[in-house]
C-alpha cells in the first residue's frame, strides 16, 4: 500500500511577513472538507519574532503558511482528491507528493543481531568511530572539545524522523520525544536510534560517543503532522542557534514520485514547496536546518529540476538551482578505510550538485542501535558498525555544527544558519574522484 499526501493550496492567502503577533495571523484555521473528506491545515500560526524574523540573511519574502492544508491517502484516492480539490473556485491547486522515507544506503545489507550477552558491562566502541579521527579522515572532533563550549554545550538539537529507542543506555542526556507519535516499527527505531547517537552518547567508557554529548538532543516524529507540518512544529520548540535535523527524503519526480528499492531518483524534500516553506521558517527564527540530501544519484544540477511537478504552484521555482532554503543538504561521503574507496569521494548513491554544502561518512558509522555489533541484554544496549547513507553523514555534519556553535555561544552570540553554512563549506577537508564532487 502506497501512502501519499495531498497537499491543497487556497486562495487569497493570509502573508506572513517577517514580525508576526496579530490577531488575523494567530487564529485558528478551520479544516476543509471535501466528500466527506477533512483537509487539516499543514502549519500551526506562526511565530517570528521580529528579532530573528531575518536571521541569517534569509530571504525577505512573505511566507505564506496559512495557505497549506492536507490529508494522507492512498496513491489511486489522492489523485482523485486532488483533482476534486482543484475543481474547486477557492483552492489555487493541489499536489499529491509520496512519504518521508529513511535515508540509509540503498544496498545496505540486512543486519543480523549479534548474540545476546546479559550481566555484563558493555564494551567502549570509540575506536571504531573513525569518523571522530583527525582531519582529512574525520572531523577533528577533540580539537572542537579542546575549547569553551565544544562539546555542543547550551545547544538543542531536534531530529526529525520516525522512531526512537529514548531509553537506550548510552542516550542518558537526551530530551526524550519533543513531539508526534512515533511509528512502533523497529526499522524506524533503530533508524532513529543511531542517528541520536552519533549526536549526543554519552560521553562515558563504554558505547560509542556523541560528537556534540553535551548538547541536548530530542526527537520530533513526521508520522502525524507530515515533514512539513513538523519541520515548523519543531522550529517553534528551538531558538536562534539551535539546530534541527531532516533524517528524510522521497520518491522524487525522476521516476514519477515511485517508490523504489534502489532509491534512484529520491530526492531531498525541500523539493516540495511546503516543505521549503517549512525550512525558511526554521531558518528565519534563527534555527540552523541540516537536511539529507538524499541517496538518489542525482546530478541536482541537471536541468531537469527546473520543471515543476504537476500541480506545482504558479510561484514555484527550482530550490536546488534557482532559490535558497537556507538548509545545509549533506551528501555521503566515502569513509577512511573499510575498502569502500577513495576516502573522502562521492558514494555512488549519493545526490550531488552546487546545492550540497558539504558531506559526511556514508558508510561504516559506529553508533547506537541496529544491535549488529553488539546486542547486550536488549535493544537498549544494541550497536551497530554499519550505519549508512546520507542518514549517517548528516548526524556527522549536525554534530559538528553544534560543537561549532556552542564554541560560539561561549564567545558571545551563536552563528546564523547562512554564517554556520559558509563556515562548514569554508573548512571542511577536500572531496576526491574519482565520481563526480558531492558539491560544486
Amino acid at each position: 500500500m502506497s501512502m501519499m499526501e495531498v497537499v491543497a493550496i487556497r486562495r487569497t492567502p493570509q502573508l506572513v511577513g517577517a514580525p508576526t503577533g496579530t490577531s488575523a495571523e494567530s487564529r485558528e484555521r478551520a479544516p476543509l472538507e471535501i466528500g466527506g473528506i477533512t483537509l487539516k491545515p499543514v502549519f500551526e500560526p506562526a511565530r517570528l519574532p521580529r528579532a530573528v524574523a531575518s536571521a541569517g540573511g534569509a530571504p525577505s519574502a512573505p511566507l505564506r503558511l496559512d495557505r497549506y492544508y492536507r490529508v494522507v491517502a492512498e496513491r489511486g484516492e489522492a489523485l482523485e482528491i486532488a483533482q476534486a480539490l482543484r475543481a474547486r473556485d477557492d483552492i489555487e491547486t493541489a499536489y499529491v507528493k509520496p512519504r518521508p522515507l529513511l535515508p540509509l544506503a540503498p544496498d545496505q545489507p540486512e543486519l543480523e543481531l549479534a548474540p545476546a550477552i546479559a550481566d555484563q558491562p558493555v564494551p567502549d566502541f570509540a575506536a571504531r568511530q573513525g569518523y571522530r579521527a583527525p582531519a582529512p579522515e574525520g572531523v577533528a572532533i577533540d580539537a572542537a572539545w579542546a575549547l569553551p563550549g565544544g562539546m555542543g554545550d547550551d545547544v538543542r538539537i531536534i531530529d526529525i524522523e520516525g522512531g526512537w529507542c529514548l531509553d537506550h543506555f548510552d542516550l542518558g542526556g537526551n530530551g526524550g520525544l519533543a513531539g508526534g507519535d512515533p511509528y512502533p516499527e523497529l526499522d524506524w527505531r533503530n533508524h532513529g536510534t543511531a542517528v541520536l547517537g552519533v549526536l549526543i552518547a554519552e560521553d562515558n567508557s563504554s558505547g560509542v560517543r556523541g560528537l556534540a554529548p553535551n548538547a541536548r538532543g530530542s526527537a520530533f516524529t513526521h508520522r502525524l503532522e507530515g515533514p512539513a507540518g513538523a519541520i515548523q512544529r519543531a522550529a517553534d520548540l528551538l531558538g536562534p542557534g539551535d539546530l534541527l535535523l531532516l533524517e528524510m527524503h522521497s520518491p522524487g519526480p525522476r521516476y514519477d514520485f515511485e517508490e523504489r528499492d534502489d532509491q534512484a531518483g529520491y530526492v531531498a524534500v525541500e523539493w516540495w514547496p511546503d516543505c521549503y516553506d517549512a525550512i525558511r521558517y526554521a531558518i528565519r527564527r534563527g534555527v540552523v536546518v541540516v537536511e539529507a540530501a538524499g541517496n538518489g544519484a542525482e546530478d541536482l544540477d541537471d536541468p531537469f529540476y527546473d520543471a515543476p511537478a504537476d500541480y506545482f504552484p504558479e510561484d514555484w521555482s527550482n530550490p536546488f538551482l534557482r532559490r535558497d532554503s537556507g538548509a545545509i543538504l549533506v551528501g555521503a561521503g566515502t569513509p577512511a578505510g573499510g575498502g569502500f574507496g577513495a576516502p573522502r569521494s562521492r558514494l555512488d548513491f549519493s545526490n550531488y550538485g552546487t546545492r550540497v554544502d558539504c558531506q559526511g561518512w556514508g558508510r561504516a558509522v559506529c553508533t547506537t542501535g541496529y544491535g549488529d555489533l553488539y546486542a547486550g541484554s536488549g535493544e537498549r544496549q544494541w550497536f551497530t558498525r554499519e550505519f549508512s547513507g546520507t542518514s549517517s553523514a548528516s548526524p556527522i555534519v549536525t554534530g559538528v555544527a553544534a560543537c561549532l556553535q556552542g564554541i560560539a555561544k561561549k564567545r558571545g552570540a551563536p552563528l546564523s544558519p547562512l554564517a554556520m553554512r559558509q563556515l562548514l563549506r569554508d573548512n571542511g577537508s577536500e572531496q576526491q574522484g574519482p565520481n563526480e564532487p558531492i558539491g560544486r
